[in-house]
C-alpha cells in the first residue's frame, strides 16, 4: 500500500466501523503508527498533541480492533476500518460527532439489542421471546421452518402486505435462532462479505 505522508510526517486516516459504514473518528498516522497498527491490529496514531504514539483506548480500554487499511486514489489519506471495543469519542460518545453507531439503514443491530435484553429480563411480564427460548432450539428451528412456507405461499400469491410481513417474521425468527445458537447477523454478513469481495 502507497502512502504519501505531508510534510510533518503525517498521514489522515477516517475511522470507520466495518459493521455500520459510520465514521468512528478522523486521527494522524505516521509510518512508525501505522506499521504498528497493522503489526498489533489495534488502531495507533501519532498524537500532536503528546507529540508520541498513542493506541486508541490504552487508558479508556476502548480499542479499536483493525480490519482493513486503504488509502485513497491520492494516497495521502487512509481509510482504516474497525471493530471498536466501546464508545470512540472521549467524551463517552459513539463517535466524535456525536452520532450513534447503528446502521441507519438497518434495524438488525438495534432489534438484537432488543432480543438481548428480552432474554436477560428478570421481569414477570410474558415474554414471546423468552417463551421461546425456554421451549429449546428445536422448536426455534421450528418456527423458522414454519415461517418460511408462509412466506413462501404468500411469494406465490398478489398481496405485497402480507409478503413483506410473512418475510419479516421470518427474518425475525431467523435472528432468535441465530442468537441461540450464540451468533449475530452480522456473523453471516461477514461470510457473505467474504466470498464477494476481497479485504485488502
Amino acid at each position: 500500500m502507497k502512502v504519501t505522508y505531508d510534510d510533518k510526517g503525517l498521514v489522515p486516516a477516517i475511522i470507520q466501523d466495518f459493521e455500520t459504514n459510520c465514521v468512528l473518528m478522523l486521527g494522524y498516522m505516521n509510518e512508525e503508527s501505522l506499521k504498528k497498527t497493522q503489526e498489533t491490529k489495534l488502531v495507533t496514531f501519532f498524537s500532536r498533541s503528546k507529540n508520541r504514539l498513542w493506541t486508541k483506548g490504552e487508558e479508556s480500554g476502548n480499542v479499536l480492533h483493525l480490519i482493513s487499511i486503504e488509502s485513497d486514489c491520492d494516497n495521502d489519506t487512509l481509510l482504516v476500518k474497525v471493530k471498536p471495543d466501546g464508545p470512540t469519542c472521549h467524551t463517552g460518545s459513539d463517535t466524535c460527532w456525536g452520532e450513534e453507531n447503528i446502521a441507519t439503514h438497518l434495524f438488525v443491530k438495534k432489534l438484537e439489542g432488543i432480543i438481548n435484553d428480552r432474554l436477560a429480563s428478570k421481569s414477570d411480564t410474558p415474554s414471546y421471546v423468552r417463551s421461546l427460548f425456554n421451549s429449546g432450539i428445536n422448536k426455534i428451528a421450528q418456527k423458522v421452518g414454519e415461517e418460511a412456507v408462509e412466506t413462501i405461499i404468500e411469494a406465490k400469491d398478489n398481496n405485497d402486505d402480507l409478503f413483506l410481513n410473512e418475510s419479516a417474521d421470518l427474518f425475525f425468527h431467523y435472528l432468535l435462532l441465530l442468537n441461540a445458537k450464540g451468533f449475530q447477523f452480522s456473523d453471516v454478513l461477514r461470510i457473505l462479505e467474504s466470498r464477494h469481495t476481497t479485504v485488502k
